[in-house]
């Protein structure tokens, strides 16, 4: 039932009409009227039995849902669950996974997560012009996403996650123009990442556990996004340097597990309001940027695996949001007074394998005898007076300007 209330109040929100929401049968009804009475009732589906679903089979967009239901329902090799048994007849309101709204009435979503189904996804599906929200995570779903499902422009979730799906970037998806939410992770998609995929007004984007390689586009940062996930891919090269820039609403960025290489952008500061930070298990290298300090939600901080080298400093460990550090299996050589403070509460901070003098749980010697990047020229605020987040950007657009070629 707590899935119904769901996809009620995300349908109420797009009915401008006044409405009042009621459960029976399995389902979960919205009358839509003015407040002296009258008006249409809607009713959304997902089970069999549902009360009162529409009908009516001439009504012209539930006959053309029903050609597509039943051409994705033959496109569907193994049902385990008995999901598609549902499937029969033309009032598509009552299948089950498929939600229904008015008045007209139409279909406006449909969630099948977690009914392990085996099949893939086909053509006539972009029929349905009018869903709002396709939740597939969890089923066994394999080709790739037609073309035509760029004709969904009414379509805001697209979550595909954890299937068999695979080829390049499906590049349909750029095309859906109402879209904020897109899930492909845990699939086997491969190749590079089109850099108009930052450029689109998503509001997540999580491609983490797949194929993906190449470098990360140079417009990574100017994703209206506030959560990108890239973790568990094959990127490599440097993170932007343009990075955080042209934005600083982005609240969860993960990059970890990849063969990214180079420096921790000063770019990274302008996320004002990032909270999650997670460049673990990389080859990043060079010494941590000043304006981390300016990170001032930041709750989850992980540098983990890598190869940076320097002090850790009080700036950064002193940041009151912070709840989870670590600097583990890194190179770094100088430990500041707060970051010592640090240490020695109960889980979250973990300092290990560095070069720390005088710290357990140290690299051998010999490995810190010769730090990975020595040499590598970070870009860097030429300023020594102490850092005022504040001025972060005009510094930082003069700096990247004049190392652009």
């Amino acid at each position: 039932m707590g899935m119904f209330w769901l996809l009620a109040f995300i349908l109420w929100q797009i009915i401008p009409t006044q409405a009042a929401i009621t459960v029976g049968g399995g389902g979960v009804g919205i009358n839509i009227g003015n407040a002296g009475g009258g008006g249409a009732g809607v009713w959304i589906g997902g089970g069999i039995n549902n009360g009162p679903t529409p009908s009516n089979p001439s009504v012209p967009k539930l006959t053309t849902a029903y050609t597509a239901l039943q051409a994705w329902k033959s496109a569907i090799t193994d049902d385990p669950l008995g999901i598609l048994k549902t499937w029969v007849g033309s009032d598509v309101c009552s299948y089950k996974g498929v939600f229904c709204a008015g008045p007209g009435p139409f279909v406006a979503g449909i969630d099948l997560n977690h009914a392990n189904l085996q099949g893939s996804l086909v053509k006539e599906l972009s029929v349905l012009t009018d869903i709002s929200i396709l939740h597939l995570n969890s089923n066994r779903f394999s080709g790739t996403v037609p073309d035509t499902f760029k004709d969904l422009s009414s379509l805001q979730e697209l979550d595909i996650s954890n299937n068999r799906f695979s080829g390049p970037f499906p590049a349909v998806t750029l095309y859906i123009p109402n879209l904020v939410y897109l899930d492909l992770r845990f699939n086997s998609f491969s190749g590079p990442v089109p850099e108009d995929l930052f450029n689109k007004r998503l509001d997540a984007i999580f491609l983490n556990n797949n194929q993906f390689e190449g470098e990360l586009p140079q417009n990574l940062g100017n994703s209206a996004a506030s959560v990108i996930n890239l973790a568990n891919n094959r990127f490599s090269g440097n993170i932007p340097a343009s990075f955080g820039i042209a934005s600083s609403k982005l609240k969860e960025i993960l990059l970890l597990n990849n063969q990214l290489t180079g420096c921790i952008p000063q770019g990274i500061g302008l996320f004002s309001e990032m909270q999650v930070f997670d460049v673990s298990h990389n080859s990043l290298m060079g010494h941590l940027p000043d304006t981390v300090s300016c990170l001032s939600d930041i709750e989850v901080l992980n540098l983990a695996h890598n190869k940076l080298s320097g002090v850790l400093p009080d700036l950064v460990c002193s940041l009151g949001s912070l709840l989870n550090l670590s600097v583990a299996y890194n190179f770094f050589s100088g430990f500041s007074q707060e970051c010592s403070k640090l240490s020695f509460r109960k889980g979250g901070f973990d300092f290990s394998l560095n070069c720390l003098p005088g710290r357990d749980m140290q690299r051998p010697q010999p490995e810190c005898l010769v730090i990975p990047g020595g040499g590598l020229s970070c870009l860097r605020i030429p300023s020594a007076r102490p850092l005022v987040c504040g001025a972060l950007l005009g510094n930082l657009e003069v700096n990247v300007s004049s190392t652009s070629p």
